[in-house]
């Protein structure tokens, strides 16, 4: 299940390079087909398998020899991985829901699993259209919003778990009007979109627990911290220079997802709390 997850997300990424072509300028997602940005030419179905298909042709259009970067391959392989990492966590409750034998708890797992690939695939779109435009389209985190609701919402109503429900709408809430409490004291220096990302980010570590939350707010500055100061030291960047934030907040996100619980229980324990 783990290796058709991986199948299924180099699908998804090759629909995640149009995304982020298509979504910033304003273009439909779904027509016209996708075709060589030089001579137009339409991209034939067996030109267009992950992966693969870039290293048939070589890293050329068929048609005119143009170069199709690197990044295409890469966005498709990474999306693969991370869609097996997201399956091999959250498959372990589902396999366990399927042992038991119950119906409800079988759903429930089942939702939090596509609601966790959903967030992978918006997190690659999202990080990679941040990173070009320095922009967190609203035509993607709004909607999101929606998902989130009904598929992590639907898996805690499923098996009666209301605390994941308040603990999702706590850290949602939290997290937005942190940030944009930063957006107003310093405006420039974090924009909305990074406001309403975080709202976003807040549900999915929130449902959760605790950890995964503090954690996942945490790294993103952390994460996003190092990566300035080595801008800094390689002088690539300079004190007033801005950088997209919204990949270390999904960087960070990520993390506290799947080290979340096991970081904050280390912390207390090294505080002597636990």
């Amino acid at each position: 299940m783990v290796a058709v997850a991986a199948v299924f997300g180099s699908l998804v990424g090759s629909f995640l390079n149009v995304v982020v072509y298509r979504v910033p300028a304003g273009i439909s997602i779904v027509s016209p087909p996708s075709a060589c940005p030089v001579c137009h030419a339409h991209i034939r179905p067996y030109d267009n398998i992950p992966i693969l298909s870039w290293l048939v042709l070589r890293g050329r259009c068929r048609d005119c020899g143009t170069r199709i970067s690197v990044r295409y391959p890469l966005v498709e392989f990474g999306t693969a991985l991370l869609f097996a990492v997201v399956a091999a966590v959250f498959l372990v409750p589902f396999v366990n829901a399927l042992a038991g034998e119950q119906t409800g708890a079988i759903v429930s797992a089942a939702l939090a699993l596509c609601a966790f690939l959903y967030f992978a695939a918006v997190s690659v779109a999202l990080g990679l259209i941040d990173v070009d435009t320095h922009r967190l389209p609203d035509r993607i985190v709004l909607p999101s919003y929606l998902v989130a609701a009904l598929l992590l919402g639907g898996s805690s109503v499923l098996v009666g778990n209301w605390q994941q429900l308040t603990s999702a709408a706590i850290g949602g809430a939290t997290l937005f009007a942190f940030y944009f409490l930063l957006a107003f004291l310093r405006p420039g220096g974090m924009g909305m979109g990074d406001v309403k990302l975080a709202g976003l980010l807040g549900l999915y570590l929130g449902w959760l627990g605790w950890g995964p939350l503090v954690v996942g707010a945490f790294a993103a500055f952390l994460f996003g911290g190092v990566y300035g100061l080595v801008l800094l030291a390689a002088r690539r960047v300079n004190r007033s220079g801005g950088i997209p934030f919204g990949p270390w907040m999904l960087a960070g996100a990520w993390f506290g997802i799947f080290f979340g619980n096991a970081a904050w229980s280390a912390y207390l324990n090294l505080i002597g709390v636990a």
